[in-house]
């Protein structure tokens, strides 16, 4: 295909002028792009290439505007490097110091010094002491690098997948436009942008359309449209118009640029440099673990003083002896280490590496892991329609004009069979409009392809005409592609947008030999119940014009119903002949001029084109729909054809389908609610279906949108613009506590996407979209949202279960060990060392094992969590903690050092209460003989509440099911990390009973057999009350234990 190039756009006596003056003589390049100064702000102060004239740019960069670069020039001038921006330099001190002292490490940084002052000087040098500080140091290193390794490989398999994403740019180049890699770019290439593209080098615009508007709200932050320029307004590069630079996007309109710099030479890039290192933000799971993280450190802290206090004012006074200075901090420490869940950080940071590996496995550019949280408590699903619902492969399939209409595939038969070829002349206007009043163009690289192979550039509807009209052959009647691109010049163009709804072109034909009316049309397509009204005749299958009555316009309104019912995108095509159009005229002043010859248009015909719904979408749609998540269809299609396409996905399931009539019926009816978070639909409401136009959106009343989204489940909104997308997902948003997720591909989608608590855009749609968007569905995978918000509700769901079973022998069962030492009198009956031990080593094995449980059957089947409202950590899941789980594991832990100290003939009332009496000749013992009484007593509570703690593991993995249908050895939910943690969690026990080391430092000591087996026992009755409490929950839902259930 021979493109249409500035050079043929030149005036010719009359007509329209885009193309520019420039240099008939190619320039060889030169010179040599000049090295950049050293500062950043200085580099960006001395760009002056948009003072310069169009024909200046041209010659200072050895471009041309047909031409554009020749192969040679591209590769000298590729010695300058790639056109990637390079990432901002992390400041890794700063990541050590958080990987070092984050989370609970300050608690343990506070524990260490604290010990190491109680080794020397608060106390004789003792080697337990020495071992504890040693000890919590070495905890400090493990999880610091931890979390660095498990950042690390987060990090890592996020950017494997951002190396996925293929960002193109069209060029021409030696002539021909053609689609290369964006970081091939080089200085000096001619760029053709169209709307939704990015930037991909900064560019000086040289040819722009009337309309060109930019988004340049990642340079400036501001978000209004900036218009587009050939000439400077600003001495300043940042403001002026008429460049176009890196990371900015066309949202509207089409330009081509010559590009003056690219990488980090450009103004991105070096702001880039001077804004230093990238700010690190906590992901929503994060923020309430650091929330909870401070609770449970200021409690820490709280009790740590606590007892320190009692013991220097009671203790230390009242009983001289019980306790040194150096053992008071010591077990006080107790407190900070008892209250410190440390597998939850971990486990924080695991389940991001999950998340990142499992999305990469589909493909899935997460910008931010906290989406996918925020994902799992999606209850709104707002999703366009074209390229994401259907699969945007657009294919015509019907043409109809005003007495005639033909399927696709029977124009050639039966023009072939008529007598007379010429009763079909209409089609020569047909394929003239939808070939020349297009903004889609083929890759030049491909034109040696079948029509069907080929790569284009533009959108989806422009590309199906487009391969419609070159496919298009009828040697009889003339029509002929490679002929019309030769016959005709496009002098002036309306790109198509979302608010007019048609695009616009003016051309004129080439070698007319005189200046005469006719010589130039107006050529239009767009939506028929918009361009409808415009036309003021119609053109009848044989070629002849005549006037469109109101019986025609319905009998065309009635073909459209019928094709929009079936599915298909219905567009008109139309055009006008226009008079001789003053030469030189600015760009804005011949658009006013092309507004106002709006109207006497003639119809050409009608096209539909049919875009089949994406495969996976339906069954996706019924996965999420089940996960009591709302669907909605949003827009610009027309209200027929966004209905059929609805009926065929499963988001419209209901044989009557209310309007704006019912909703307003239903709004003067509505007593006024009192909140807006009641707004949402009740489990026992029937289903409702309802369908609204843009038109109906603009008018509608808070008292009707609490009716719309209070009532209805199935909703399509239909013809609506852009500002209307996003005006219905802010309404959606203020009400119910709704978090609403927005899917979309084209530039129309932005706005909403970026409203919408979750963006989703398609792999293939706009840059703009791509940029908007939390999520990118690099293969285009409807399938991957369902996936996702599982993805969302299992993190959730397990770091809750993670929450739930370390509290009870953390901040429960080791706490209580230090509070009967500091009140009671006792021994401590679990040690420093031991409560240490058994938080960074004991729990963390076990509770990483529930980082990878599968989703239970019903997680799918659950309501959305309320973002607002449903915290990781609430009074059920406290309840649980201290009047459940924890209530019968520390008792029964504190049960067998008193069975112990029973076997040996010291009751109850000799063991608590005792104090300073605890000593040489207590109960006729020996102090050597109480100090081992102890050593042993406290590997029993220790070992007590490690195997303890299998019944709260078993327990917590289900919610509601039981174990019988859910076991960790086989089934679905088969995760034989929990038996790897649990006979861990056995042998680090019988390390630190047996181990001679361990014996001499910190004092541990076997156990009597009978105490390794009735720990079994007590987990065994855990489990077994859960169950209990589960088949209650189940068979009893509205219960009072099913109320409290967590």
């Amino acid at each position: 295909m021979t493109e249409i190039t500035p050079s043929q756009q030149s005036p010719r006596g009359y007509g329209i002028q885009i193309g520019y003056r420039t240099l008939s003589i190619r320039v060889e390049e030169s010179q040599k792009t000049p090295k950049s100064p050293p500062d950043p702000a200085d580099a960006i102060a001395s760009i002056d290439v948009h003072l310069l004239s169009v024909d200046e740019v041209y010659t200072r960069y050895s471009s041309h505007p047909t031409v554009g670069l020749e192969v040679t020039a591209v590769r000298r001038r590729e010695r300058d490097g790639k056109n990637v921006i390079s990432p901002p330099p992390t400041v890794y001190w700063k990541k050590t110091l958080n990987y070092i002292f984050g989370g609970f490490n300050f608690l343990m940084w506070i524990a260490f010094i604290l010990t190491i002052l109680s080794y020397k000087p608060l106390g004789p040098p003792q080697a337990f002491v020495l071992g504890v500080a040693v000890l919590l140091l070495l905890v400090i290193a493990i999880s610091s690098a931890f979390y660095a390794l498990v950042d690390w490989n987060a990090n890592r398999i996020m950017k494997s997948i951002k190396s996925l994403i293929a960002h193109e740019a069209a060029v021409i180049r030696d002539g021909k436009q053609q689609i290369i890699q964006a970081s091939d770019i080089v200085v000096g290439d001619v760029v053709v942008l169209n709307a939704g593209d990015r930037v991909p080098a900064d560019m000086r615009v040289v040819q722009s359309s009337s309309d060109l508007r930019f988004d340049r709200s990642l340079l400036t932050g501001e978000s209004d449209m900036v218009p587009g320029a050939l000439d400077a307004t600003s001495d300043n590069a940042l403001e002026t118009r008429n460049l176009a630079l890196t990371s900015t996007f066309v949202v509207q309109g089409t330009c081509n640029g010559v590009v003056f710099a690219t990488g980090d030479r450009t103004v991105m890039g070096r702001l880039v440099k001077m804004s230093g290192e990238t700010k690190f933000k906590l992901t929503t799971i994060q923020k309430e673990v650091w929330f909870f993280t401070k609770i449970i450190s200021c409690l820490a802290l709280f009790f740590f003083c606590l007892s320190l206090l009692l013991y220097g004012v009671w203790l230390r006074t009242k009983y001289p002896g019980f306790d040194t200075p150096s053992s008071a901090i010591v077990n006080a420490i107790g407190c900070l280490t008892a209250f410190v869940p440390q597998g939850l950080p971990i486990c924080v940071a695991l389940s991001l590496t999950v998340i990142a590996r499992r999305m990469a496995k589909r493909q899935v550019l997460v910008k931010n892991l906290a989406t996918i949280e925020t994902l799992g408590c999606m209850s709104v699903l707002c999703s366009d329609k074209t390229g994401t619902l259907t699969a945007g492969k657009m294919m015509v399939e019907n043409i109809a004009f005003l007495n005639d209409s033909f399927a696709v595939d029977e124009i050639n038969e039966r023009i072939a069979k008529a007598s007379n070829p010429t009763a079909f002349s209409a089609f020569k206007a047909l394929h003239q409009v939808a070939g020349l009043c297009n903004g889609a163009k083929f890759d030049a690289a491909t034109n040696h392809l079948p029509v069907q192979d080929r790569t284009i550039k533009g959108d989806p509807t422009d590309t199906a005409l487009l391969r419609f009209s070159e496919a298009l052959s009828i040697p009889e009647l003339g029509v002929d592609a490679n002929v019309l691109r030769q016959s005709y010049q496009k002098q002036f163009e309306i790109p198509f947008n979302s608010r007019n709804k048609w695009m616009l072109s003016v051309v004129s034909e080439v070698n007319t030999a005189e200046k005469h009316v006719g010589s130039s049309w107006m050529l239009v397509k767009g939506a028929p119940d918009i361009l409808f009204a415009s036309c003021s005749s119609a053109l009848q299958s044989d070629g002849t014009v005549v006037p469109l009555t109101s019986s025609t316009r319905q009998t065309l309104a009635t073909l459209q119903e019928e094709w929009s019912s079936q599915g298909q995108r219905v567009l008109a095509l139309c055009m006008k002949s226009i008079e001789e159009i003053k030469v030189g005229l600015p760009p804005n002043d011949v658009e006013d001029i092309m507004y106002s010859e709006m109207n006497g248009l003639t119809l050409v015909g009608l096209v539909g084109i049919r875009d089949p719904p994406r495969p996976d979408v339906s069954p996706s749609i019924a996965v999420i729909r089940r996960a009591g998540v709302r669907v909605f269809m949003v827009t610009g299609d027309f209200k027929l054809t966004a209905i059929a396409i609805a009926r065929q996905v499963g988001i419209i399931t209901q044989h009557i389908i209310h309007t704006i009539d019912e909703v307003r019926a239903a709004a003067s009816e509505k007593v006024a609610v009192k909140s807006l978070s009641l707004v949402k639909p009740s489990d026992d409401d029937p289903i409702l279906s309802l369908v609204l136009t843009g038109e109906d959106v603009s008018s509608l009343t808070a008292a009707d949108w609490n009716v719309i989204v209070g009532n209805y489940s199935e909703i399509v909104f239909a013809r609506t613009t852009p500002d209307q997308k996003m005006r219905i997902v802010e309404e959606i948003k203020a009400r119910g506590d709704n978090t609403v997720a927005v899917t979309g591909d084209g530039v129309n989608d932005a706005p909403a996407l970026k409203a919408a608590d979750i963006g989703v855009a398609m792999g293939s749609g706009s840059d703009v979209a791509k940029e908007a968007a939390a999520i990118i569905l690099l293969k285009n995978d409807f399938a991957s949202i369902p996936v996702a918000i599982e993805m969302g509700r299992l993190v959730f769901d397990n770091l809750k279960k993670v929450t739930l079973y370390l509290m009870p022998a953390g901040s429960y069962a080791e706490f209580m060990a230090v509070l009967t030492n500091v009140l009671l009198g006792m021994q401590i009956p679990m040690t420093s060392y031991q409560q240490v031990c058994y938080c960074i080593t004991n729990d963390v094995i076990m509770s990483i094992s529930l980082m990878y449980e599968k989703p239970e059957w019903d997680l799918m089947q659950r309501k959305p969590r309320n973002a607002r409202t449903d915290r990781l950590t609430d009074w059920r899941l406290f309840f649980h903690v201290y009047l459940f789980y924890g209530l019968m594991l520390w008792p029964c832990a504190m049960a067998m050092w008193f069975l112990y100290m029973y076997q040996h003939h010291l009751g109850f009332h000799d063991v608590i209460l005792t104090y300073n009496q605890w000593a040489d000749g207590w109960q006729g013992y020996s102090a050597d003989q109480l100090s081992e009484f102890v050593y042993v007593g406290e590997c029993i509570y220790y070992v007590t509440v490690a195997i303890g703690q299998y019944g709260t593991l078993l327990s917590v993995r289900n919610r509601r099911v039981s174990i019988l249908q859910s076991n960790p050895l086989w089934g679905p939910r088969r995760n034989l990390l929990v038996l790897v943690g649990m006979t861990g969690t056995v042998l680090i026990c019988i390390v630190n009973l047996y181990g001679r080391g361990f014996q001499q430092v910190f004092n541990t000591r076997p156990i009597p057999g009978m105490f390794w087996g009735l720990p079994f026992t007590f987990a065994l009755g855990i489990l077994l009350m859960d169950e209990t409490r589960k088949a209650i929950v189940r068979k009893y839902p509205k219960s009072f234990v099913a109320w409290l259930a967590w």
